[in-house]
Protein backbone atom coordinates (compact mmCIF):
# COMPACT_ATOMS: atom_id res chain seq x y z
CA UNK A 1 0.00 0.00 0.00
CA UNK A 2 1.27 3.16 -1.26
CA UNK A 3 1.48 5.88 1.84
CA UNK A 4 1.93 9.64 2.27
CA UNK A 5 1.76 12.15 5.19
CA UNK A 6 -0.54 14.29 4.44
CA UNK A 7 -1.72 16.91 7.27
CA UNK A 8 -5.85 16.44 7.85
CA UNK A 9 -6.65 20.10 5.99
CA UNK A 10 -4.65 18.77 2.80
CA UNK A 11 -6.04 15.47 3.33
CA UNK A 12 -10.27 17.28 3.18
CA UNK A 13 -9.53 18.98 -0.06
CA UNK A 14 -7.49 16.01 -1.63
CA UNK A 15 -10.25 13.48 -0.81
CA UNK A 16 -12.87 15.79 -1.80
CA UNK A 17 -11.25 16.48 -5.58
CA UNK A 18 -10.82 12.34 -6.02
CA UNK A 19 -14.28 11.92 -5.07
CA UNK A 20 -15.80 14.53 -7.82
CA UNK A 21 -15.59 17.80 -6.28
CA UNK A 22 -14.41 20.66 -8.55
CA UNK A 23 -16.06 23.74 -7.26
CA UNK A 24 -14.82 24.94 -3.73
CA UNK A 25 -15.41 28.64 -2.46
CA UNK A 26 -14.54 29.80 0.80
CA UNK A 27 -12.85 32.28 3.13
CA UNK A 28 -9.67 31.71 5.18
CA UNK A 29 -10.15 31.25 8.98
CA UNK A 30 -7.75 29.02 11.32
CA UNK A 31 -7.85 26.41 11.89
CA UNK A 32 -8.59 25.07 8.58
CA UNK A 33 -7.10 27.69 6.43
CA UNK A 34 -4.96 24.75 4.68
CA UNK A 35 -8.21 23.39 3.14
CA UNK A 36 -8.38 26.42 1.07
CA UNK A 37 -5.61 26.86 0.26
CA UNK A 38 -5.19 23.31 -0.96
CA UNK A 39 -7.92 23.84 -3.30
CA UNK A 40 -6.48 27.04 -4.56
CA UNK A 41 -3.31 25.70 -6.22
CA UNK A 42 -5.35 22.11 -7.83
CA UNK A 43 -8.77 23.22 -8.27
CA UNK A 44 -6.97 25.73 -11.56
CA UNK A 45 -4.87 23.30 -13.03
CA UNK A 46 -8.11 20.63 -13.74
CA UNK A 47 -10.39 23.20 -14.94
CA UNK A 48 -12.41 23.82 -11.62
CA UNK A 49 -13.70 26.56 -9.65
CA UNK A 50 -11.66 27.97 -6.47
CA UNK A 51 -13.47 30.85 -5.35
CA UNK A 52 -11.84 33.16 -2.23
CA UNK A 53 -15.06 34.93 -1.35
CA UNK A 54 -16.03 38.24 0.16
CA UNK A 55 -17.31 36.51 3.02
CA UNK A 56 -18.64 33.46 5.10
CA UNK A 57 -22.19 34.77 3.91
CA UNK A 58 -21.01 35.00 0.02
CA UNK A 59 -19.51 31.21 0.16
CA UNK A 60 -22.48 29.41 1.66
CA UNK A 61 -24.62 31.06 -1.08
CA UNK A 62 -21.92 30.27 -3.86
CA UNK A 63 -22.24 26.70 -2.51
CA UNK A 64 -25.83 26.97 -3.03
CA UNK A 65 -25.79 28.38 -6.50
CA UNK A 66 -23.22 25.54 -7.41
CA UNK A 67 -25.47 22.52 -6.16
CA UNK A 68 -28.64 24.21 -7.85
CA UNK A 69 -26.68 23.25 -10.95
CA UNK A 70 -26.21 19.64 -9.86
CA UNK A 71 -22.32 19.68 -9.27
CA UNK A 72 -20.44 18.09 -6.12
CA UNK A 73 -19.44 21.89 -4.46
CA UNK A 74 -18.61 22.35 -0.39
CA UNK A 75 -16.96 24.97 1.91
CA UNK A 76 -14.87 24.62 4.36
CA UNK A 77 -14.50 27.09 7.78
CA UNK A 78 -14.14 26.71 11.46
CA UNK A 79 -16.70 27.30 14.22
CA UNK A 80 -17.34 31.55 13.65
CA UNK A 81 -17.13 31.54 9.85
CA UNK A 82 -19.79 28.66 10.27
CA UNK A 83 -22.03 30.59 12.41
CA UNK A 84 -22.05 33.11 9.77
CA UNK A 85 -22.70 30.57 7.10
CA UNK A 86 -25.81 29.40 9.44
CA UNK A 87 -28.72 31.11 7.19
CA UNK A 88 -27.63 30.00 3.91
CA UNK A 89 -27.05 26.08 5.38
CA UNK A 90 -30.54 26.90 5.91
CA UNK A 91 -31.60 27.95 2.55
CA UNK A 92 -30.23 25.22 1.13
CA UNK A 93 -31.64 22.78 3.82
CA UNK A 94 -34.96 24.40 2.64
CA UNK A 95 -34.32 23.59 -1.39
CA UNK A 96 -32.93 19.89 -0.49
CA UNK A 97 -29.16 20.57 -2.09
CA UNK A 98 -26.86 18.21 -1.39
CA UNK A 99 -23.13 19.85 -0.58
CA UNK A 100 -20.23 19.31 1.39
CA UNK A 101 -19.69 21.18 5.31
CA UNK A 102 -16.29 21.51 6.66
CA UNK A 103 -16.31 22.84 10.11
CA UNK A 104 -12.23 22.42 11.75
CA UNK A 105 -13.62 23.46 15.23
CA UNK A 106 -11.97 26.11 17.66
CA UNK A 107 -12.63 27.28 21.11
CA UNK A 108 -15.82 29.23 21.59
CA UNK A 109 -18.29 31.07 22.18
CA UNK A 110 -17.45 34.67 20.28
CA UNK A 111 -14.18 34.84 18.79
CA UNK A 112 -12.81 32.02 21.45
CA UNK A 113 -9.45 30.88 21.03
CA UNK A 114 -7.54 28.79 18.28
CA UNK A 115 -7.18 25.78 19.81
CA UNK A 116 -9.36 22.68 18.93
CA UNK A 117 -12.55 22.12 20.29
CA UNK A 118 -15.55 20.07 20.03
CA UNK A 119 -17.98 23.42 21.28
CA UNK A 120 -20.28 22.69 17.84
CA UNK A 121 -21.52 19.72 18.45
CA UNK A 122 -25.04 21.21 19.01
CA UNK A 123 -25.21 23.93 16.58
CA UNK A 124 -24.08 21.03 13.75
CA UNK A 125 -26.83 18.17 15.47
CA UNK A 126 -29.20 20.42 16.57
CA UNK A 127 -29.22 24.05 15.41
CA UNK A 128 -27.40 24.30 12.22
CA UNK A 129 -29.64 26.74 10.79
CA UNK A 130 -33.33 28.36 11.76
CA UNK A 131 -36.57 26.22 11.25
CA UNK A 132 -36.99 22.71 11.10
CA UNK A 133 -33.66 20.90 9.46
CA UNK A 134 -30.78 18.69 9.67
CA UNK A 135 -27.35 18.26 8.19
CA UNK A 136 -25.54 14.44 7.77
CA UNK A 137 -22.83 15.08 10.19
CA UNK A 138 -19.79 12.95 9.83
CA UNK A 139 -17.37 13.37 13.23
CA UNK A 140 -13.95 10.99 12.28
CA UNK A 141 -11.13 10.42 14.57
CA UNK A 142 -7.98 10.32 12.14
CA UNK A 143 -6.94 11.43 8.66
CA UNK A 144 -7.69 8.23 7.06
CA UNK A 145 -11.31 8.16 8.11
CA UNK A 146 -11.64 11.63 6.89
CA UNK A 147 -10.55 10.30 3.47
CA UNK A 148 -13.08 7.88 3.64
CA UNK A 149 -15.98 10.21 5.24
CA UNK A 150 -15.37 12.62 2.93
CA UNK A 151 -16.67 10.15 -0.38
CA UNK A 152 -19.43 8.58 2.15
CA UNK A 153 -20.38 12.45 2.94
CA UNK A 154 -21.12 13.30 -0.87
CA UNK A 155 -22.76 10.22 -1.61
CA UNK A 156 -24.88 10.03 1.14
CA UNK A 157 -25.69 13.83 0.89
CA UNK A 158 -26.69 13.29 -2.50
CA UNK A 159 -28.75 9.86 -2.17
CA UNK A 160 -30.67 11.75 0.41
CA UNK A 161 -30.93 15.67 -0.87
CA UNK A 162 -29.24 17.07 2.01
CA UNK A 163 -26.24 18.72 3.17
CA UNK A 164 -23.68 17.08 4.62
CA UNK A 165 -20.78 17.83 7.33
CA UNK A 166 -17.57 16.71 8.39
CA UNK A 167 -17.03 17.98 12.36
CA UNK A 168 -13.29 18.00 13.33
CA UNK A 169 -11.50 19.53 16.02
CA UNK A 170 -8.62 20.96 15.20
CA UNK A 171 -6.25 18.50 16.31
CA UNK A 172 -7.28 16.28 13.28
CA UNK A 173 -7.25 19.34 10.65
CA UNK A 174 -3.75 20.57 12.14
CA UNK A 175 -2.27 16.89 12.89
CA UNK A 176 -0.47 14.60 10.32
CA UNK A 177 -0.59 10.95 8.90
CA UNK A 178 0.30 8.68 6.68
CA UNK A 179 -2.32 7.98 5.10
CA UNK A 180 -3.54 6.06 1.52
CA UNK A 181 -5.35 6.56 -1.81
CA UNK A 182 -5.12 2.71 -3.22
CA UNK A 183 -8.48 2.00 -1.67
CA UNK A 184 -10.67 4.60 -2.20
CA UNK A 185 -13.91 4.38 -3.57
CA UNK A 186 -15.18 4.82 -7.30
CA UNK A 187 -17.21 8.20 -6.70
CA UNK A 188 -21.43 6.98 -6.77
CA UNK A 189 -22.85 8.96 -9.87
CA UNK A 190 -26.71 10.27 -9.00
CA UNK A 191 -28.95 11.00 -11.60
CA UNK A 192 -30.59 14.61 -10.21
CA UNK A 193 -33.30 14.98 -12.65
CA UNK A 194 -34.16 18.64 -10.22
CA UNK A 195 -30.87 20.06 -11.30
CA UNK A 196 -30.59 23.94 -12.77
CA UNK A 197 -28.46 22.71 -15.67
CA UNK A 198 -30.41 23.60 -18.87
CA UNK A 199 -33.67 22.07 -19.69
CA UNK A 200 -32.81 22.21 -24.10
CA UNK A 201 -36.82 21.81 -24.60
CA UNK A 202 -37.16 18.27 -23.13
CA UNK A 203 -38.58 19.09 -19.73
CA UNK A 204 -40.12 21.71 -17.20
CA UNK A 205 -37.77 24.40 -15.90
CA UNK A 206 -36.33 22.87 -12.90
CA UNK A 207 -36.86 25.86 -10.38
CA UNK A 208 -34.67 25.71 -7.13
CA UNK A 209 -36.43 27.47 -3.76
CA UNK A 210 -37.02 27.41 0.06
CA UNK A 211 -39.64 30.10 -0.06
CA UNK A 212 -43.32 28.58 0.73
CA UNK A 213 -45.90 31.39 1.36
CA UNK A 214 -48.59 28.88 2.06
CA UNK A 215 -48.41 27.47 5.06
CA UNK A 216 -49.73 23.86 3.92
CA UNK A 217 -47.34 23.72 1.42
CA UNK A 218 -44.58 24.77 4.36
CA UNK A 219 -45.75 22.10 5.87
CA UNK A 220 -45.96 18.77 3.12
CA UNK A 221 -42.25 20.27 2.46
CA UNK A 222 -41.11 19.87 6.07
CA UNK A 223 -43.46 16.66 6.98
CA UNK A 224 -41.76 15.15 3.43
CA UNK A 225 -38.58 15.83 4.82
CA UNK A 226 -38.61 14.15 8.23
CA UNK A 227 -39.69 11.33 6.68
CA UNK A 228 -36.49 11.18 4.54
CA UNK A 229 -34.92 12.05 7.78
CA UNK A 230 -36.08 8.91 9.45
CA UNK A 231 -35.31 6.99 6.91
CA UNK A 232 -31.50 8.32 7.43
CA UNK A 233 -31.92 7.55 11.06
CA UNK A 234 -32.67 4.31 10.19
CA UNK A 235 -30.00 3.36 7.73
CA UNK A 236 -26.92 5.66 8.23
CA UNK A 237 -25.88 5.03 11.79
CA UNK A 238 -22.26 4.61 12.31
CA UNK A 239 -20.25 3.68 15.23
CA UNK A 240 -17.10 1.82 16.08
CA UNK A 241 -16.49 0.12 19.39
CA UNK A 242 -13.34 -1.30 20.76
CA UNK A 243 -13.06 -3.64 23.66
CA UNK A 244 -16.81 -3.01 24.48
CA UNK A 245 -17.66 -6.92 24.85
CA UNK A 246 -16.86 -8.03 28.67
CA UNK A 247 -16.51 -3.91 29.62
CA UNK A 248 -18.14 -2.99 32.98
CA UNK A 249 -17.64 0.84 32.05
CA UNK A 250 -17.49 2.05 28.39
CA UNK A 251 -16.37 5.77 27.27
CA UNK A 252 -18.11 7.60 24.70
CA UNK A 253 -16.05 9.67 22.89
CA UNK A 254 -15.36 11.60 19.15
CA UNK A 255 -12.80 13.40 17.15
CA UNK A 256 -9.61 13.57 19.05
CA UNK A 257 -11.50 12.80 22.55
CA UNK A 258 -11.64 8.78 21.43
CA UNK A 259 -7.93 8.42 20.15
CA UNK A 260 -7.05 9.95 23.69
CA UNK A 261 -9.52 7.50 25.43
CA UNK A 262 -8.06 4.63 23.85
CA UNK A 263 -4.83 5.03 25.22
CA UNK A 264 -6.40 5.45 28.53
CA UNK A 265 -8.40 2.04 28.01
CA UNK A 266 -5.32 0.43 27.00
CA UNK A 267 -3.76 1.59 30.28
CA UNK A 268 -6.78 0.70 32.34
CA UNK A 269 -6.89 -2.87 31.23
CA UNK A 270 -3.52 -3.57 32.09
CA UNK A 271 -4.12 -2.49 35.14
CA UNK A 272 -7.47 -4.97 35.27
CA UNK A 273 -10.44 -2.56 34.76
CA UNK A 274 -12.62 -3.61 32.20
CA UNK A 275 -13.37 -0.55 30.08
CA UNK A 276 -14.25 0.05 26.42
CA UNK A 277 -15.35 2.52 24.12
CA UNK A 278 -18.28 3.37 21.72
CA UNK A 279 -17.34 5.78 19.23
CA UNK A 280 -19.46 7.58 17.34
CA UNK A 281 -18.93 8.11 13.93
CA UNK A 282 -22.61 9.71 13.00
CA UNK A 283 -23.59 12.64 15.25
CA UNK A 284 -26.37 13.33 12.93
CA UNK A 285 -28.01 10.51 13.26
CA UNK A 286 -26.91 9.81 16.44
CA UNK A 287 -25.85 6.02 16.97
CA UNK A 288 -28.72 4.82 19.10
CA UNK A 289 -29.16 1.52 17.61
CA UNK A 290 -25.30 1.14 19.29
CA UNK A 291 -27.11 1.77 22.76
CA UNK A 292 -29.77 -1.10 22.37
CA UNK A 293 -27.23 -3.58 23.68
CA UNK A 294 -25.42 -1.41 26.42
CA UNK A 295 -28.57 0.01 28.21
CA UNK A 296 -29.88 -3.65 28.92
CA UNK A 297 -26.08 -4.97 29.53
CA UNK A 298 -25.92 -5.87 33.55
CA UNK A 299 -22.47 -6.02 32.75
CA UNK A 300 -21.91 -2.08 32.32
CA UNK A 301 -22.42 -0.44 35.30
CA UNK A 302 -21.04 3.13 34.49
CA UNK A 303 -20.67 5.25 31.14
CA UNK A 304 -18.14 8.22 30.96
CA UNK A 305 -18.37 10.80 28.43
CA UNK A 306 -15.02 12.73 27.00
CA UNK A 307 -15.42 15.46 25.71
CA UNK A 308 -13.79 18.84 24.34
CA UNK A 309 -16.77 20.86 25.47
CA UNK A 310 -19.05 20.99 28.18
CA UNK A 311 -20.69 18.19 28.29
CA UNK A 312 -22.88 18.79 24.27
CA UNK A 313 -23.17 14.79 23.54
CA UNK A 314 -23.87 13.80 26.96
CA UNK A 315 -27.69 14.97 26.63
CA UNK A 316 -27.49 12.52 23.62
CA UNK A 317 -26.16 9.89 25.35
CA UNK A 318 -28.18 9.53 28.50
CA UNK A 319 -31.54 9.96 25.98
CA UNK A 320 -30.06 6.86 23.73
CA UNK A 321 -29.68 5.08 27.30
CA UNK A 322 -33.24 6.15 28.10
CA UNK A 323 -31.23 6.89 31.33
CA UNK A 324 -30.95 3.57 32.15
CA UNK A 325 -27.33 3.72 33.39
CA UNK A 326 -25.29 6.46 34.93
CA UNK A 327 -23.22 8.83 32.91
CA UNK A 328 -20.54 10.82 34.38
CA UNK A 329 -18.29 13.64 32.28
CA UNK A 330 -14.56 14.10 31.63
CA UNK A 331 -14.43 17.60 29.85
CA UNK A 332 -12.13 20.28 28.51
CA UNK A 333 -12.70 23.93 27.02
CA UNK A 334 -11.32 26.43 25.49
CA UNK A 335 -8.59 24.52 23.70
CA UNK A 336 -7.49 21.91 26.22
CA UNK A 337 -6.88 18.19 25.26
CA UNK A 338 -7.73 16.08 27.98
CA UNK A 339 -4.78 13.55 28.43
CA UNK A 340 -4.63 9.63 28.53
CA UNK A 341 -3.60 10.10 32.23
CA UNK A 342 -6.53 12.02 33.08
CA UNK A 343 -9.36 9.45 31.51
CA UNK A 344 -7.38 6.87 33.18
CA UNK A 345 -7.77 8.75 36.65
CA UNK A 346 -11.26 9.04 35.75
CA UNK A 347 -11.61 5.57 35.15
CA UNK A 348 -9.96 4.21 38.27
CA UNK A 349 -12.55 6.95 40.39
CA UNK A 350 -15.33 5.50 38.44
CA UNK A 351 -14.14 1.63 39.40
CA UNK A 352 -13.37 2.50 43.00
CA UNK A 353 -9.74 2.27 42.38
CA UNK A 354 -7.82 -0.48 40.84
CA UNK A 355 -9.11 -3.90 41.88
CA UNK A 356 -6.97 -6.76 40.42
Amino acid sequence: MNKVLMKGNEAIAEAAIRAGCLHFFGYPITPQTEVAAYFSKKLPKLGGTFLQAESEVAAINMVLGAASAGVRAMTSSSSPGVSLKTEGISYIIGSDLPCLIINVQRGGPGLGGIQPSQSDYWQATKAPGHGDGHLLVYAPDRVQEIIEYIFTAFDKAEQYRMPAMLLLDGTLGQMMEPVSFDDIPVPVKHEKPWATNGHKNAREHNIINSLYLKPEELEIKNFERFERYAKVCENEQRYEEYMTDDAEIIIVAIGIAARVSKSAIDDARAAGIKVGLLRPITVFPFPTKAFDRIKNDPKVKNILTVELNMGQMTDDVKLALECKKPVELLRHTGGIVPTPKEVFAKLCEINGGIRK
